[in-house]
């Protein structure tokens, strides 16, 4: 698949965590789902998570889950990461030929933004979040503004 061979491993999917709770097993749940990146949840597709917070010292099994309440709504399942807690920054690696491209709107979930980091270290913005009126705007056919 060549898009997937030039793209997948230059995007990265950036989202916090928001919940974490431990029941028979642990659970920390991010503000993305799988309206952002589909294949773990389609496909059981494995992609890196490195937390930028805590990127190294003691470990934990987790499943990392994703906002939406569907129980296929989750980036990783039993996987060993280093300690998480709430406001922890997560990165999710190899997103480049698979996030906004197969993204799509489900329990009025907007799409995210988009940031190029270009080869001078800059970043640019190349595709605005989604905003509620955007979402709104194919149900009536027109500009809700106007």
């Amino acid at each position: 698949e060549l898009g997937r061979f030039m793209l997948a491993s230059h995007g990265l999917l950036v989202t916090r965590v928001t919940h974490k709770k431990k029941t028979y097993r642990t659970y920390v749940g991010v503000d993305a789902s799988a309206v952002n990146l589909l294949r773990p949840a389609m496909y059981g597709a494995y992609h890196h998570i490195t937390n930028m917070d805590r990127p190294e010292g003691m470990t934990e099994v987790v499943d990392v889950v994703g906002s939406l309440c569907e129980n296929n709504d989750k980036f990783a399942k039993q996987r060993e990461l280093p300690v998480t807690e709430i406001g922890d920054l997560l990165v999710i690696h190899d997103t480049g030929a698979h996030g906004f491209s197969m993204g799509y709107q489900y329990n009025a979930k907007l799409r995210s933004a988009e940031v190029l980091l270009q080869e001078d270290g800059q970043a640019r913005l190349i595709r605005r979040a989604e905003k509620p009126e955007d979402y709104l705007a194919t149900l009536y056919g027109f500009d809700i503004e106007k």
